[in-house]
């Protein structure tokens, strides 16, 4: 069985009005297509802007809290798993909801939210993306400590978008696991390979309750290789052959072998925008994630796409993964 456990499903109203790309996926077309290329199941959360967002200052790419709604993800969170069990329920059911939430505004409230859905419907994680909402990840062990509060309860893990560069304040993956280290009851997965830091990478390594996944790997390999401010510095480096996605998926896997989670981040395995007056044009497809995982020998697929995402989601009832 192989789990993307990286997967956005709905719409980002600020990608859309700003003319970035993408923003939008669809249910069917996910399974459609990773089904195709041999994906057996997905793990999906809400893309990252929501509605408690001004709209306008979306428009010129501003972050205004004080939107359409007064609680961040409360629309979207619900519109995720209405899809999920009511619109598409076959294709539904091959996936494992996380809800979204922001560790940094209106907190008392996306509780009382996530506790009201929990009754709904089943989830099985938290995800967090900082960046785009400018919004502290390490608030998450301050002010936001509500929200690993109920990790722990509810035994569900984190998935958290990971950055490195001095640019970005927001999601410090040295942040995510000063609270990992400090969170012992609960799981956290930082996204994107740590940017492929090895300090980073290696207190994953070193904390039980951490894992790391490889979402949108091909280009954050391509940036490797021209040195793009958004990865890790030489200096500081995971040592490999980045002109080889597949060959750094290896190299990665025999050097954290129970902490590698294999995801694809559609569709954000892409990244287009104009810039000012300049294109930047990152650029995969599922296809090229998943002949970077397949390349690999069968045990290893096992191993980061099946038996490390099980770990850490620790399903109380893994009957969901065979219907």
């Amino acid at each position: 069985m192989i789990i993307d456990s990286h997967n956005h499903v709905g719409a980002d109203i600020m990608f859309w009005l700003r003319g970035d790309f993408p923003y939008a996926q669809h249910l069917v077309t996910m399974t459609r297509e990773g089904g195709a290329l041999g994906v057996d199941r997905w793990i999906v959360f809400p893309f990252v802007i929501n509605l408690s967002l001004q709209i306008e200052a979306l428009r010129r790419g501003e972050i205004v809290y004080g939107g359409m709604e007064k609680v961040p993800y409360a629309f979207e969170n619900r519109r995720l798993l209405h899809e999920l069990h009511d619109l598409f329920p076959e294709e539904g059911k091959r996936c494992l909801p996380f809800v979204m939430l922001d560790p940094m505004r209106e907190q008392a409230g996306q509780i009382v939210e996530l506790r009201k859905l929990r009754e709904e419907h089943p989830f099985y994680g938290l995800k967090i993306q900082t960046t785009m909402l400018q919004s502290f990840i390490r608030t998450l062990g301050e002010e936001g400590r509500g929200f690993v509060e109920l990790a722990e309860e509810w035994d569900i893990p984190f998935l958290i978008h990971s950055s490195v560069g001095p640019d970005d304040p927001w999601a410090q993956a040295s942040d995510i696991l000063d609270i990992a280290e400090k969170s012992p009851q609960v799981r956290f997965c930082l996204a994107h390979s740590c940017r492929y830091d090895r300090e980073c990478l290696d207190r994953v390594q070193e904390l039980p309750n951490t894992w790391f996944d490889c979402s949108a790997h091909c280009i954050h390999c391509d940036g490797a290789v021209d040195d793009l401010p958004y990865i890790a510095e030489r200096s500081r480096r995971f040592d490999s052959d980045f002109t080889n996605p597949a060959r750094v998926i290896a190299d990665l896997a025999a050097a954290y072998p129970d902490k590698f989670i294999w995801g694809s981040d559609s569709p954000y395995y892409s990244y287009v925008a104009m810039l000012g007056s300049k294109r930047v044009a990152l650029i995969s497809t599922y296809e090229r994630e998943m002949a970077a995982l397949r390349a690999q020998p069968t045990e290893v697929i096992e191993r980061i796409a099946n038996r490390n995402t099980r770990a850490w989601l620790k399903l109380k009832d893994e009957s969901i993964l065979t219907y």
